[in-house]
């Protein structure tokens, strides 16, 4: 009951947490602006800030941000249950993840189907979650997979970082 609770209470907080970068990030775009930056550089370095407020490292504080304005403007279903800690942070992320290939309203559309009713989500694995919103995704916009699948492959990249021990890490993500 103890770790229920906790959980429930780290969703809520994820929730806060997204409200607030999203509502930074806001802010400091009209400040941006107010100060005569120019339009194609507003926002920059709000990812940075919220990196540093959650002690987290520039590309994730970008990827912290990006969820939170996600949730916020695109997915109120998602936020909500979020909010209510009937879904973790985890499963929110694949959520927006899952969704990033569509439009807004596409997306608001995944959102309501899936979300809609928190009691759908109880014992659903992220795994049976991700395939119920790819159906769903790939019912209402069948090409989205098509650009799904192009960005990914623009996406890969092959890696190499040390490691302990003079060994070193070799990862790649490449098209099957």
């Amino acid at each position: 009951d103890l770790m229920r609770v906790l959980e429930e209470l780290k969703s809520a907080a994820a929730a806060v947490q997204a409200r607030a970068a999203a509502s930074f990030d806001a802010s400091q775009r009209r400040a941006q602006s107010r100060a005569g930056v120019p339009a194609e550089h507003l926002g920059r370095g709000v990812g940075s800030q919220v990196a540093l407020a959650r002690r987290d490292s520039p590309h994730r504080g970008s990827r912290h941000l990006g969820f939170g304005k996600a949730l916020v403007h695109e997915m109120p279903y998602t936020l909500a249950a979020l909010s209510s800690g009937v879904l973790s942070e985890w499963r929110a992320t694949l959520l927006v993840r899952e969704t990033a290939c569509l439009d807004v309203e596409d997306r608001r559309r995944v959102d309501e189907l899936i979300c809609k009713d928190p009691a759908s989500l109880e014992g659903l694995g992220d795994r049976k979650l991700i395939a119920r919103i790819r159906t769903i995704t790939q019912t209402i916009d069948p090409a989205s997979q098509v650009r799904r699948n192009a960005k990914a492959v623009s996406d890969r990249y092959v890696s190499c970082r040390p490691a302990p021990d003079t060994m070193s890490y070799l990862t790649g993500l490449l098209p099957v």
